[in-house]
């Protein structure tokens, strides 16, 4: 009979955008999700909405911290204009966090057999959980689900760490976002997931204590081999598909090149469309691969370290964890070269859209609103994009409203126009 063990971390959230993505991905929100094998849409329907929220991430979380928002804006009024932040500027260049994301699970087995109804009372005890022993509140929770439409459920439970805290230097408790205030440190982190391991055993729940000092899942040496290697092989796909629709990019570019811009009007190939289409897509597809590139490279850190401790005497072991850190380095490094690669395509596909809206005639600027609305609502633009392409131009009331540019205005979700530029 096979162990089941229980399972918690904690992944902090750094930016506003980072939990705008983490929301998409948490309410099901990506169209990509049909190509995914590893979520069932069909299934989506009995996720256990824990905590609900009907809203935006941001949105929720902006409503959440308003009296923070509040107290920030008011001490900016007194602030000298090169120290002048907004409230968004502050959250993201600071070191703390702007939320925190617990997730709960279970090795795959101990869900067989299991009802709905058995599964909600696990959660129910891992939320109890969140407030008794992490000691969350209610409202600090920004929104907690159960997804029921991959292989192992699990939870997802997003949390906003907003305290009030005495400030010395000016002799008053003022708000400050403190993933600390509830997760102090590893060796706090252990003694909370005894505590875990603990709620779930009294309730009932017949589950083992994960490996002191590891934050991982159990996956043996073995099976991260193979996933490293099947990621790799993914990328390299992925990456050739990439190139080869820029190079039929460029091609068609350079065909278009005499008749491309005039003084009165742009013409621009529908194929020339269809290939942007095409390296938009096969960028979207790299960029999905980004969460099971990043849980490697995090699970293969926590897994060395744990092994490392246990093992430090099996030469073998050490092989195979230097194997392991080696094939990890390298992925790290491929994966950022290829962001910034994929970064330099978006701006330059944006800097494209931007000369059709300020060189074309009625017409072309009309064809390049609908297409630029087009990959707004496919999420390949966000309203930060819609800024940079149409300020000053003829189109920018018109693709302004369309994404709502105001709304991000009210919230001081500033844009740094110094990164756009023609």
């Amino acid at each position: 009979m096979s162990l089941n063990y229980a399972i918690f971390r904690s992944e902090p959230i750094y930016t506003l955008s980072d939990l705008a993505q983490i929301g998409s991905h948490n309410k099901r929100e990506k169209k990509s999700y049909n190509s995914n094998p590893d979520i069932k849409l069909e299934l989506t329907k009995d996720n256990i909405q824990l905590v609900p929220l009907n809203e935006k991430y941001v949105k929720g979380f902006y409503e959440l911290t308003k009296e923070y928002k509040k107290e920030h804006d008011e001490r900016m009024k007194h602030e000298r204009a090169d120290r002048k932040r907004t409230f968004k500027q502050m959250l993201d260049k600071s070191k703390n966090v702007v939320a925190d994301e617990l997730l709960f699970t279970a090795t795959h087995t101990f869900f067989e057999n299991m009802s709905k109804e058995d599964i909600k009372k696990w959660a129910d005890t891992c939320m109890e959980f969140v407030y008794n022993d992490l000691g969350y509140t209610k409202d600090q929770v920004l929104h907690a689900v159960v997804h029921m439409d991959e292989k192992t459920p699990h939870i997802h439970c997003v949390v906003v760490p907003l305290i009030k805290k005495y400030d010395e230097r000016c002799k008053k408790e003022k708000y400050t976002i403190s993933k600390k205030a509830y997760i102090k440190d590893k060796i706090h982190l252990s003694e909370l997931q005894d505590k875990y391991h603990k709620r779930l055993t009294d309730k009932g729940f017949d589950l083992e204590r994960g490996i002191k000092n590891s934050d991982n899942e159990h996956i043996n040496i073995k099976e991260y081999k193979k996933i490293t290697r099947k990621l790799n092989q993914k990328l390299d796909v992925r990456n050739e598909k990439l190139e080869s629709a820029i190079s039929d990019l460029d091609n068609k570019m350079k065909t278009n090149k005499e008749t491309l811009f005039d003084k009165e009007y742009v013409k621009i190939k529908k194929d020339t469309f269809d290939s942007m289409n095409k390296v938009i897509s096969e960028s979207k597809k790299i960029m999905e691969i980004q969460p099971a590139l990043k849980k490697v490279y995090n699970e293969v850190d926590t897994y060395t370290q744990s092994y490392q401790y246990l093992q430090k005497e099996n030469d073998n072991i050490k092989k195979e964890v230097k194997y392991l850190r080696n094939r990890n380095e390298k992925l790290k490094q491929e994966n950022k070269k290829l962001i910034s690669y994929l970064k330099a395509i978006f701006q330059a596909i944006k800097q494209f859209f931007r000369h059709l809206l300020i060189i074309g005639n009625k017409d072309v600027q009309k064809a390049t609103n609908e297409e630029i609305k087009g990959y707004y609502d496919n999420k390949d633009f966000d309203s930060n994009d819609i800024y940079d392409i149409a300020k000053d131009t003829d189109s920018e009331k018109d693709l302004f409203d369309y994404a709502d540019i105001s709304y991000y205005n009210q919230m001081n979700m500033e844009y740094d126009k110094d990164d756009f530029s023609l």
